[in-house]
């Protein structure tokens, strides 16, 4: 019995409520109970037995969901928006499990975004110390210089934040409308991260789409489309991410 014994805030994400940092949080706030008593105890120790409620809600165990879903531009990368604005589950209504997106894409961004129940899963690849290459496709008003692309290597600093990339390259010009295609790889997530280095640069962007994330690609879909990650690829994604962690 010992043996499936966990810490609650690792039960809470593995339901697919929410991630474990989220988890914690709410285990502090007061919000979570155990067996009908309020625990705010991280270190807690549940079993597969005990009665869990998040907000009075009773946790349910769902079989784990793995999605790569083509983002459009014009979408909200959440489950709820309080605008009412359409977000990425509304192009999943045929999905009855409790998915949520594992990091975001900007509003005006389009792109490969994965989806899904598990709390741990997603947490391991948000870990703060993953490098996990995410590669951009960004077309720019004007032609930066190479040299000039090789300052978002070093480091751009913006309202108190240092914004970088891993790599870059031009993928091609138009001198006759004075626009350029460049992809960028990142492996930070940070808020409107390639907007805001572009435009420090003084190159404003006008069209941006995430490729590829790891060794994940959009072949074969339109924007709005989806396909389950198979098991192979599930498992080659946590290898990565805890190879990177490690």
């Amino acid at each position: 019995m010992e043996q499936n014994v966990e810490r609650l805030q690792k039960a809470i994400a593995k339901s697919g409520y929410t991630s474990r940092r989220k988890a914690e949080e709410l285990i502090v706030e007061g919000k979570v109970t155990v067996n009908g008593k309020v625990v705010k105890e991280l270190g807690t120790k549940v079993k597969p037995d005990d009665k869990i409620e998040v907000n009075g809600v009773p946790l349910e165990n769902e079989e784990p969901i793995y999605i790569l879903l083509y983002k459009p531009r014009g979408v909200i990368s959440s489950v709820q928006d309080e605008r009412n604005r359409k977000v990425v589950t509304d192009l999943l209504p045929e999905v009855k499990e409790r998915i949520f997106p594992i990091g975001r894409l900007d509003y005006d961004t389009s792109g490969l975004l994965l989806l899904t129940n598990d709390g741990e899963f997603a947490q391991m690849l948000m870990h703060p110390k993953h490098q996990i290459d995410k590669v951009y496709v960004v077309k720019v008003k004007g032609i930066p210089t190479p040299e000039e692309l090789k300052l978002l290597r070093k480091g751009i600093k913006e309202n108190g934040e240092v914004l970088k990339s891993v790599r870059q390259r031009i993928l091609s010009t138009d001198r006759k409308k004075n626009k350029a295609i460049i992809e960028i790889t990142l492996h930070e997530g940070k808020n409107r991260q390639i907007r805001r280095m572009m435009e420090s640069l003084g190159y404003p962007v006008e069209k941006l789409k995430r490729e590829r994330y790891g060794f994940l690609h959009l072949h074969g879909l339109n924007a709005g489309e989806h396909r389950i990650l198979s098991p192979h690829e599930v498992k080659q994604l946590k290898l990565l991410a805890q190879k990177i962690v490690e």
